[in-house]
């Protein structure tokens, strides 16, 4: 039944809409229904000779469906093709001219319908003066005026006629609402080619539904030999280092089209390393009605510049880097030297002692930067041995001991007294004593810092708590971005550079685990690192 009813709305589609210059489908359907009437007139019992008025009529309609198929109306004048209603209604007169009268006069809104929706009022003004003066009129003249030939008659005109002017209506608003649509559109995708960013959209199955011209040139650079416009195509695609091409399953198309959402997917394009282009990709689903994936959206924002920029500034970095470390470590070498020796001045001790903490401040930060240097260019080592992790946390928390008592800050210490872990241990200790260190730097005096170390199922779980400043909902998002530092901290002027939280992220990630931070501003906040026990 469903789908008998979809062909019945495809037939009354192609009627109502078929071509302007193709009477050929109408005409049929109308020749059609004058057939079935005069069948269903002569199985009624009406007598009708070769020579009467309803045979007549249907010679007329045979004619007008012979013209409508071999008559080029293309060539001909557009109010040409009305002539072709117009003898239908012509043909319904005479096929009520007979003794018994007939109640086919309902057929005329067929050829009503076709002149209003062919030529709009004017249309409608041919069918009110063809239907009284080729259907109404003879038949009254022909057959009497009485009762019931006023009721087969009088009303055929008005009737014909209202249905041409809602036609008529009713395709001027479709064409005015395809008017604007169509200027949206082409509004739309001027505005879709102008932007400096490729966008790409997918239907449900993958497939390229749509994009701008931006993205037709990284297509162009991507894809040289063509593509066949599916999502997760291989081509000259490669990861963020533009070392490894990428494989289906890391195609950002294919992930988009398999509903994920993601920002800033880093990746090159092109062959040639001196014209490929460093792209930004970011993925939006698209639902439909009932919140089931119905598409996707990419955008591609050429960051070849960033990129090229972020390898010079890291290969400076780790240049200035590694060209300090030679002279610190001389530096701090000397100076415990020279604190070793007992007949020095108190005063020439104090000056060398603020030499070497100073000197261990500068070490710190050189190896931070380092250390960001080699995680952006995928050479950060992580040796995973069995280690302590409990060890690591009761060094970290006696080593910034000194300096919360100098501050006023308690520091509390919750945790087994061995935890085994399969990690990295010189990079865990950085881990705990950036986080344990931090929250004493940031805590007032007379505040308070618990560190806790304990396992969660399968996994060890480091938290350290602080009753510090606390941190803005808006500095949140960006607290493990390089370089970064909250606004609190600066307007306390507090030392820091703002490396440690994004060394310590890309620690904790590198051995499968996560880290989680909570805050509230001026009461303090929580950091959890979890970390699995066995990778």
């Amino acid at each position: 039944m469903t789908r008998l009813a979809t062909r019945l709305a495809g037939l009354h589609r192609r009627l109502l809409f078929a071509e302007e210059h193709d009477p050929a489908m109408v005409q049929t359907v109308f020749g059609a229904m004058f057939v079935a009437d005069l069948l269903l007139r002569k199985a009624g019992g009406s007598s009708m000779g070769l020579a009467s008025w309803p045979m007549a009529g249907l010679g007329v309609v045979a004619a007008t469906t012979v013209a409508a198929f071999t008559v080029p109306w293309r060539r001909v004048p557009p109010w040409a093709i009305g002539v072709v209603p117009t003898v239908d209604i012509l043909a319904l007169g005479l096929s009520r001219m007979d003794a018994a009268g007939s109640a086919a006069g309902v057929l005329a809104v067929v050829p009503a319908l076709w002149l209003g929706r062919q030529y709009g009022r004017s249309g409608a003004l041919v069918v009110l003066l063809a239907t009284t003066l080729l259907l109404a009129l003879p038949g009254l003249a022909y057959l009497g005026v009485s009762g019931a030939t006023l009721a087969r008659t009088v009303l055929i005109p008005p009737v014909a006629t209202w249905a041409a002017l809602a036609i008529s209506y009713a395709i001027e608003r479709v064409r005015a609402s395809l008017e604007v649509i169509e200027h949206q559109r082409r509004v739309s995708q001027a505005i879709f080619d102008t932007v400096d960013v490729g966008l790409l959209l997918l239907d449900r199955d993958g497939g390229y539904e749509g994009m701008n011209r931006r993205h037709a040139e990284f297509m162009r650079l991507a894809y040289p030999d063509g593509h066949s416009g599916r999502a997760g195509e291989l081509g000259a695609v490669y990861d963020a280092t533009g070392a490894r091409e990428l494989a289906r399953e890391e195609m950002p198309t294919y992930r988009a089209s398999r509903g994920e959402e993601f920002e800033d997917v880093r990746m090159w394009i092109g062959r040639d390393p001196l014209t490929r282009r460093a792209l930004s990709v970011s993925a939006r689903r698209v639902e439909n009605d009932a919140g089931q994936l119905a598409g996707a959206s990419l955008a591609y924002k050429d960051v070849t510049d960033y990129m090229k920029a972020l390898r010079v500034k890291d290969e400076f970095v780790a240049s200035v880097s590694h060209e300090l470390r030679t002279p610190l470590t001389s530096i701090v070498g000397y100076v415990n030297i020279l604190l070793e020796r007992d007949d020095l001045p108190p005063d020439v001790v104090a000056q060398l002692e603020v030499v070497a903490r100073n000197t261990g401040r500068l070490h710190r930060l050189v190896a931070d930067l380092l250390h960001t240097a080699r995680t952006d260019e995928g050479q950060l080592p992580v040796v995973r041995t069995p280690i302590d992790l409990a060890a690591i946390v009761r060094d970290c928390v006696a080593a910034v001991a000194s300096t919360a008592a100098r501050n006023g800050v308690t520091v509390e210490l919750e945790g087994p007294e061995s935890l085994v872990v399969l990690a990295d241990e010189e990079r865990m200790g950085q881990v705990v004593d950036n986080l344990v260190s931090n929250a004493v730097k940031y805590t007032l005096a007379g505040g308070r810092v618990h560190v806790q170390l304990g396992i969660d199922g399968d996994r060890a779980e480091l938290c350290v708590t602080d009753t510090g400043i606390g941190i803005a909902p808006a500095d949140r998002d960006r607290l493990f971005t390089r370089f970064f530092r909250s606004r609190q901290a600066q307007e306390r002027s507090i030392q820091g550079v703002g490396l440690g939280l994004s060394i310590t992220k890309s620690i904790v990630e590198s051995h499968g685990g996560r880290i989680e931070v909570t805050s509230e501003l001026d009461t303090g906040s929580v950091f959890r690192v979890r970390l699995p026990l066995r990778p």
